[in-house]
Formats: structure tokens, C-alpha cells, sequence
């Protein structure tokens, strides 16, 4: 039985074969025996002694070929056409550098489409004869699918007096058409990790006349995508590149009507760019930092030296926006933050920071008051500078009542003071040699005693002489509360820049650390 079955089998393979050789053996002589049926014709019997020119013109001739007619093949078995499938290969000479203000790249390439079209075949006529070879002229008699960049700025053909395309088939029908080209293509670049960014620039090919029912393209199997080995980009790296085959869809909205609506092969491949740190490490990072390190140079300095400070920190700022803005100049303007932006913030931020520090202990430096600490650690010291101290106003009408007591106490002691040292006639004792001239014009003295002290002056005299006890003026002042420390505000303003010194350059190794660890690792 398994004899029979192997037997049977043979048969089957054998007839198929057979059947293929005579079909093709019809088609041949069909196409060689065209003359007789159309006189008109030209005959291909003799086309092995034909030039190429000669057979390029009797095979392409319009009662054998219509080149506006796709390649017909169908299935054997359900007899239907198949669409014709076009592989693609591109081989790039030359990627040019990004232009980031108009999102585009150029390119410089050779694509190779090749496709089978068994109207041209010779083999079966001519099987001595090599591939046929041509330029514009072969091309222009054949059918050649019609593809384009979609996204593409503008592209033409290379060339000086003719322009860069070969046309090549091979006698088993086999075309293959190399155009060398120009390209600018857009690339839609994202700018947040700027200028540690990665841009993925893609190539899109697309069938403009045929939808997927009638031209498929694909990728060649073997090397579809390849670079020239001394290419060389200044700003970016070529990191990897891949590439994918899709089915774009068209319909009304993007103008496709009638036969032209459904869907249509497309292939594409991408490039990864990552961009060379070198030229902005040197350019932008490194001057930033040290213009940065500069500003804290007035930590240094006496905080009474305002020339000096005020210039070293206005010019670092000035250094420092101006470094800034030639980085930004070839870069769109884009709504969201990028990371050079952050930067730009941060070390402007210490600028700044260091202006402010300046400010500061120049405000407490010009103070005349000693500052009374309970101890001299951070806390005591910056609540004690930045406590406001009331006005002059504010105290005389804030008194307390234990306070103004102590003032009529002091009053009384003055008046009855004076008192005793007068003599029995109202005359003063010469003896005291402290004493206070009180005049006859000298006004009423009023306070918010109970009692209201007042000090006139005998009007028939010119003036009274009241001699004060030294020791008894001294006890009327309130003795100052006890304080653990009392430091000027000298001291206290180089105690600030002290801790400055130390304070702003390790914020600024945090804000680094950060930045960078966002950068290479997030």
C-alpha cells in the first residue's frame, strides 16, 4: 500500500512539472509566433542575433507589452492574480546632521527595487544573452512601481547630465531599477533630555498608485539596510537602526477617493542618533560650574565691601545668562522643560543665592545694637537676626505699667532730692556739686501716674538750681536681664559667611548629583 501511494505521488509531481514546461513552452512560443497573428508585430526568432537595443524595442513593443499594466502573476490553483511584490534594499552614503529648528535630516542613498515581470523573460528565446542594461531610456519603456517618501521634505535623483538610474533585467524576467537620491526628511525630534538626547529619525516608503491588493513592498532578506563604513557624523552618534514593514491606511481624510481608498504596503526604517555630549561638557557644563564657583569668591570678602560683592555678583550672572542663550539659539522653541533648562535654573539659583547671602549680611553688619544669645548655634543666631525690632513709636507707646512705675518712682526720688538739699530760706546748699538748671520756662512735666508731678519755676527769679544725687539718678535705670552670649553684628555677619562657605558648595554637589543621575540613569 505504501509503495502504491509513493508511486502515485511521483506521478502527481512529474505531471505538474510537465505542465509548467509546456505552459511556459506555449507562452514562449506564443510571444515568438505573435508576428504571425498581428503583422504589425515585430518577430523575436531570431533574438539571439538581435542587439540589445533592437530586443529591448521588439520585447517592449505594445502588442506584447503595455507599461502601464502591472506584472500579472496568478495562483495555480484558484487561479486569481496575485499582487506583485516589490523588494526593496537602500544602501546610505551619507546622513547629515539634524537641522533641530526644522526638525529634518538629509540623506544620501541608493535605492534598489527589484520585481518580477515574465512579459520581459528571454531565456526561452535568447538564453545566451546576458542582462540587459540601461539608463533613463530603458527605463521610460517599462512599467516600474511608483513609490515615495512619506515623509519627506523634498528628494531628486542625482546626476550631472543624465541622472543616476539603472535599470537592469536579467533573461528570467527578473527587473531591478538603482536610483541614487537626495533627500530631506523630517524627523519629529523630542528635546526634553537635551542635549543628552537620543533622536529616532525614520525613512518611510510608501506605494502611492497601488493599494496592498495589487503592489506589496518587502524587505530584501539578506542586507536590506546598509551604511557606508566611513560615514561620520560631528554631533551625533549612530547608535543602532532597524526596520519594520506596515500597512498604512488611506481614506477620505487623507484625499483618497474612489479606487484609491484602502490600504497600502509600507516599509520604513529608523535610525537611533544619540547626540555627543563632548563639545557641550567643555562649551556650557564646565564654564557654568566654574562660573558658579566665582560667585561664592564674595563669601570671602568683608560684608561691608559692597563694591567688590555687588560686581562679582552681578557680572557672574551676566556671564552666566549669556553663556545660556548661545546654547539655545539652534533649538525650536518647545513648550515643555528640557533638561538644559533645569540646569540653567539651578546654577542660576546659586548666583543669585549668593547676592542674596551679600544682602544680608550687609543689613546686619550696619546694625548698632549688640544681639544677647541664650547660645551660638544656627538657630539663636538666625532667629535673632531676623526677629524685627520695633520702632522707636512702638516702644514709647508700649510701655508697661510696671515700667512706668519705675519712671514716677525715679521722678519722686528727683523732686524730693531737691527738696532736701534746699535751705531753710528756699536757697540751695552749695556744698552738692552735682546739680540740674532748671528754668522758668521749662513746661509742665505730665505722666500716667496716679500722681502728677510737676516742676514749676518761680517766675520772679530767672532760674533755680536743683542739685541731684548722683547715686540716686544711677538706681533709677533698670538693670539689663542676664545673657548666656552677646555678639556684634560684625560678628555675627562673618559667622554667616563662615557657614556660607560650606552651605553653598555642598548644595550645589547635591543639586549635581541629582542632575546627573537623572540624566544617565533615570
Amino acid at each position: 500500500m505504501n509503495k502504491f501511494f509513493c508511486a502515485l505521488l511521483a506521478s502527481i509531481i512529474i505531471y505538474n512539472n510537465l505542465t509548467t514546461v509546456v505552459s511556459a513552452a506555449s507562452n514562449s512560443s506564443a510571444a515568438i509566433d505573435s508576428s504571425s497573428e498581428d503583422p504589425n508585430c515585430p518577430s523575436l526568432a531570431n533574438a539571439k542575433d538581435l542587439q540589445y537595443t533592437e530586443l529591448i524595442q521588439r520585447m517592449t513593443h505594445v502588442c506584447r507589452y503595455d507599461r502601464l499594466e502591472r506584472p500579472m502573476e496568478y495562483n495555480n490553483k484558484t487561479n486569481q492574480r496575485l499582487p506583485t511584490v516589490v523588494k526593496t534594499r537602500i544602501y546610505v552614503y551619507l546622513l547629515q546632521n539634524l537641522n533641530s529648528d526644522l526638525l529634518q535630516f538629509k540623506m544620501h542613498a541608493l535605492l534598489q527595487l527589484s520585481f518580477q515581470d515574465k512579459r520581459l523573460a528571454y531565456e526561452h528565446f535568447a538564453p545566451d544573452r546576458d542582462n540587459i542594461l540601461g539608463q533613463k531610456h530603458l527605463s521610460e519603456r517599462l512599467w516600474l512601481p511608483h513609490i515615495f517618501f512619506a515623509n519627506e521634505r523634498d528628494s531628486s535623483i542625482l546626476g550631472t547630465d543624465e541622472k543616476d538610474v539603472l535599470t537592469s533585467i536579467s533573461s528570467d524576467g527578473n527587473v531591478i531599477v538603482s536610483t541614487r537620491l537626495q533627500a530631506s526628511l523630517y524627523c519629529w525630534m523630542n528635546f526634553q533630555k537635551f542635549p543628552f538626547d537620543q533622536q529616532h529619525c525614520a525613512t518611510v516608503l510608501e506605494s502611492w498608485m497601488y493599494n496592498t491588493s495589487d503592489l506589496v513592498l518587502e524587505w530584501e532578506k539578506v542586507s536590506p539596510i546598509s551604511f557606508d563604513p566611513e560615514m561620520r557624523l560631528t554631533e551625533y552618534n549612530l547608535a543602532r537602526y532597524w526596520h519594520n514593514t506596515t500597512v498604512v491606511h488611506a481614506d477620505e481624510i487623507n484625499l483618497r477617493h474612489g479606487a484609491f481608498m484602502g490600504d497600502y504596503s509600507s516599509l520604513s526604517f529608523t535610525v537611533n542618533l544619540q547626540r555627543e555630549i563632548g563639545f557641550y561638557l567643555l562649551d556650557y557644563y564646565l564654564p557654568s560650574m566654574m562660573i558658579v564657583a566665582i560667585s561664592w569668591v564674595s563669601f570671602w570678602l568683608q560684608a561691608d565691601a559692597s563694591p567688590p560683592r555687588i560686581m562679582l555678583g552681578t557680572s557672574t550672572m551676566l556671564s552666566f545668562i549669556t553663556l545660556s542663550s548661545s546654547q539655545s539659539k539652534t533649538l525650536p522653541k518647545v513648550s515643555y522643560i528640557k533638561v538644559s533648562e533645569v540646569w540653567f535654573i539651578g546654577c542660576t539659583f546659586f548666583i543669585f543665592g549668593s547676592l542674596v547671602e551679600f544682602a544680608f549680611v550687609n543689613t546686619i553688619w550696619r546694625r548698632k545694637e549688640n544681639i544677647e544669645l541664650k547660645k551660638v548655634n544656627s538657630k539663636y543666631i538666625i532667629k535673632s537676626t531676623l526677629t524685627p525690632r520695633p520702632t522707636r513709636r512702638q516702644l514709647g507707646g508700649s510701655l508697661s505699667n510696671e515700667s512706668r512705675a519705675r519712671s514716677c518712682s525715679s521722678l519722686d526720688n528727683i523732686v524730693s532730692s531737691t527738696e532736701s538739699v534746699r535751705n531753710g530760706n528756699g536757697t540751695v546748699n552749695p556744698s552738692f556739686n552735682n546739680y540740674l538748671t532748671v528754668h522758668p520756662n521749662l513746661p509742665i512735666i505730665r505722666t500716667e501716674c496716679a500722681d502728677t508731678v510737676s516742676v514749676c519755676s518761680d517766675r520772679s527769679t530767672n532760674d533755680h538750681i536743683i542739685d541731684i544725687d548722683k547715686d540716686k539718678l544711677s538706681m533709677s535705670k533698670d538693670p539689663p536681664p542676664p545673657t548666656f552670649t552677646t555678639m556684634t553684628p560684625q560678628e555675627i555677619a562673618m559667622w554667616i559667611d563662615r557657614r556660607a562657605r560650606l552651605l553653598f558648595p555642598g548644595m550645589f554637589l547635591a543639586f549635581n548629583a541629582l542632575y546627573w543621575t537623572f540624566v544617565y540613569v533615570l
